[in-house]
């Protein structure tokens, strides 16, 4: 999740008073980061199922947790007022697909051991929405915000020069998030509401996929063993639940407390990846990451200096605001 997107979701949230129940949402907007940077743990014991087939789980299994919430909820209603507008149908299916995509090229980069630049990528989507504000949405930037998208370019320059690679298992993962956030933004659904229908919109299909795997003898369900069976119908929750955490986080704490714990999960993956995964990570690497960690860094110091001039008695009450 990023910024952007959440401040269109919850406009003004940064300058609210504290939400009472504050403590409850930082613990829980923690605690879906936490899950989104131990998830490469859980996809790891599913190296054996193609990770196609995993998705068209995630996508099934998802659907069947989500509609249990909206039962719930009851909120069918909305759901069906989604399939009566064109523009909103639409634009939420184009979102569907990008969120597919990402979460295809993630499940694979993990399970082909590129978790520290699947973190990577997710180290780099507040920079890439910030750029894409500015370029689709023709946002002004203020100085650091420049700043901090240049030391990102130089990080990925970097790395195309002196570790001779492409990142494009990062540029996708970040390209495809920002993007599917910025069409979020245009959405006027809530978040379980908006994921139900971008998941529904894929299930006949992942449905169908899952029957003709089963029916040809390439799909995992009834061929493994229980323990792969549980992880495998387990997806569904592993993809709900954080989110859920997440919505009920953010409509509780300040959007600059939010900000920082975005970094908690690519941080924990990064982790991961150079401690318990093993992955390679030489100097060439290291030096093309600290241009985009001093971007992230310039990145954060600008949001808190921006929220400081919009509180009451900030730089900006004395008359002297800050150019952009």
């Amino acid at each position: 999740m990023t910024l952007r997107p959440l401040a269109a979701t919850f406009p003004g949230l940064s300058k609210l008073p504290p939400h009472p129940q504050a403590a409850r949402g930082g613990l829980a907007a923690t605690g879906a980061f936490l899950i989104w940077g131990l998830v490469p743990v859980y996809w790891k014991q599913l190296q054996s199922v193609a990770p196609l087939e995993l998705i068209t789980h995630r996508i099934a299994w998802s659907m069947v947790f989500l509609l249990g919430i909206v039962a719930l909820q009851r909120g069918f209603g909305e759901l069906r007022a989604v399939f009566r507008n064109g523009r909103l149908l639409g634009l939420n299916l184009l979102s569907s697909v990008l969120l597919a995509t990402n979460w295809t090229i993630y499940v694979w980069a993990v399970n082909n051991g590129h978790v520290i630049e699947s973190s990577l990528g997710y180290f780099q989507v507040p920079l890439v929405n910030v750029a894409l504000g500015s370029l689709l949405l023709h946002e002004r930037l203020r100085r650091l915000q420049w700043l901090a998208i240049v030391c990102a370019a130089l990080g990925v320059g970097y790395l195309l020069l002196r570790a001779d690679h492409v990142p494009w298992i990062a540029l996708s993962l970040a390209g495809t998030w920002s993007s599917y956030g910025l069409l979020k933004k245009k959405s006027s659904l809530g978040a379980i509401t908006g994921l139900t229908v971008e998941t529904l919109l894929h299930f006949p299909l992942a449905v169908a996929l899952l029957l003709w795997w089963h029916h040809t003898g390439a799909g995992a369900l009834g061929r493994v063993d229980g323990r792969l069976h549980v992880l495998i119908i387990m997806v569904g929750v592993i993809t709900a639940v954080p989110l859920l955490l997440f919505a009920f986080g953010a409509q509780r704490i300040q959007l600059t407390t939010l900000g920082l714990l975005q970094y908690l999960g690519p941080s924990v993956q990064f982790m991961l990846g150079y401690f318990l995964f093993r992955e390679p990570f030489d100097s060439a690497r290291l030096q093309a990451y600290g241009f985009i960690w001093c971007g992230l860094a310039l990145y954060t110091a600008d949001g808190f200096w921006a929220q400081r001039r919009r509180l009451p008695g900030g730089p900006a009450a004395g008359g002297n605001p800050q150019r952009s």
